[in-house]
């Protein structure tokens, strides 16, 4: 049985091209674009949210996004039938935004844009992944009570705990900030 995929595209997602050819290059489909004012979305296994600076992140980053169409519908489609979602870069903060992943991401500490690759750690295991964010700072104020995905070998933006990707308690969705598409 192979994976379908969804990628939810806002204005200024930028990452939903990469996002589309390693999805297709996972899964061997080409995933199914939906465009943010949509307010149906199709029956897949998986919805992604891109990076990128949806609606230009004049607000708060994501803050805008959270509020699109089809994002009424992410949450319905999440509490009611537990589906999947994935969110990375702008789509982990769009979903922290949705409240659909517990905490916050703030300006990083160095209060400047990081590009460049860097160590998540999943247990033993270690990925080398890229970075390209402004706001990828994760703060929870119990970070005990997070169900930690990745964390950074070393502190990359001031992120709680090195946190670098979590999941919602029921494990059906994940942010992250680092780009695998671009790995």
């Amino acid at each position: 049985n192979v994976m379908k995929t969804a990628i939810i595209i806002f204005p200024g997602s930028n990452c939903d091209n990469e996002m589309e050819r390693f999805l297709y290059k996972c899964t061997g489909i080409k995933p199914m674009m939906v465009w943010h004012k949509e307010t149906r979305l199709p029956d897949v296994d998986l919805y992604v949210l891109p990076g990128g600076f949806s609606y230009g992140d004049y607000l708060r980053a994501g803050a805008l996004a959270n509020l699109s169409p089809i994002m009424k519908e992410i949450k319905r489609v999440v509490k009611e039938t537990g589906k999947k979602v994935l969110g990375i870069c702008n789509g982990f903060q769009i979903l922290c935004e949705a409240g659909l992943l517990p905490g916050t991401l703030r300006i990083n500490k160095t209060q400047e844009f990081i590009c460049k690759p860097v160590t998540i750690c999943r247990g033993y295991d270690k990925y080398n992944i890229p970075i390209a964010h402004a706001e990828g700072n994760y703060y929870h104020p119990h970070p005990a009570e997070v169900s930690i995905a990745f964390t950074y070998a070393e502190d990359v933006n001031g992120s709680t705990g090195f946190i670098a990707g979590i999941f919602n308690n029921k494990f059906n969705v994940l942010g992250m900030m680092p780009h695998p598409e671009r790995a």
